[in-house]
């Protein structure tokens, strides 16, 4: 699939025309930030587990009737998705406590939510994608309310879906971020990518972090935690 002409450029991601007018194409790079781009470094080999990973997870949920951008990969870093204009909303989905919400609570890492959270944040790398809420949605008009009860309604299936499906691996969904687009045809589907990176992932056993949360802290073996997620959704 030959890249015409690098359309965007993200943190982790690279998103490149290709001779396709329904389609894009995802190159994953082994690129880490964190604390809005104020932390920098490398993981090596992310990119390939991260569109693994992603393309993995996606499938599953295509199965489960969530309309994903998946279209098809085309090599280990790279993946052809469908056109879609990104709405500027990420979602949070929280099962457990951790992070900012530990810090916005006072609640120690670990508490167990009686109920599953959904907060929202302005995709917007300049102000630092601060969080807002249903009523900031509507009034910048950034989807109508019909499209937000849509993008609900398919956070908490897919933390369902997601969560019941990593159980069996050991391995326990805390939380994890969500981003969704808009086909030319009005239609919306999940898409971005959903990986280390994006999720937190604890051992269900030991507590130990598969996730991004090892290069944020400095905790060490960052490649052995992404490795280990990849092993166990393939099973080798």
């Amino acid at each position: 699939m030959e890249k015409l002409e690098l359309l965007y450029e993200g943190k982790a991601k690279q998103v490149y025309k290709i001779n396709r007018d329904d389609a894009y194409l995802v190159y994953y790079k082994d690129d880490a930030t964190a604390f809005d781009g104020k932390k920098k470094g490398t993981i090596i080999g992310k990119g390939v587990i991260n569109n693994l990973v992603t393309n993995h997870l996606m499938k599953l949920l295509e199965s489960k009737g969530i309309p994903t951008h998946f279209i098809e990969q085309v090599s280990d870093r790279e993946t052809i998705v469908k056109k879609v204009k990104i709405i500027p909303i990420e979602v949070i989905v929280r099962n457990i406590v951790a992070g900012s919400l530990s810090k916005r609570t006072g609640l120690p890492e670990g508490t167990r939510l009686n109920k599953t959270v959904l907060e929202y944040c302005y995709k917007d790398d300049a102000l630092g994608d601060p969080m807002i809420n249903e009523y900031h949605i509507l009034a910048l008009d950034l989807v109508t309310k019909e499209e937000l009860d849509q993008i609900a309604d398919y956070s908490f299936k897919i933390n369902e879906i997601l969560t019941d499906y990593l159980k069996d691996l050991n391995i326990e969904l805390i939380d994890f971020k969500l981003e969704f687009g808009k086909t030319e045809d009005g239609k919306i589907i999940l898409a971005d990518e959903i990986s280390p990176d994006t999720c937190r992932f604890w051992d269900s056993k030991t507590g130990e972090k598969l996730d991004k949360d090892r290069f944020r802290r400095d905790l060490g073996n960052v490649e052995d935690a992404y490795n280990e997620v990849l092993r166990r959704l393939m099973g080798n």
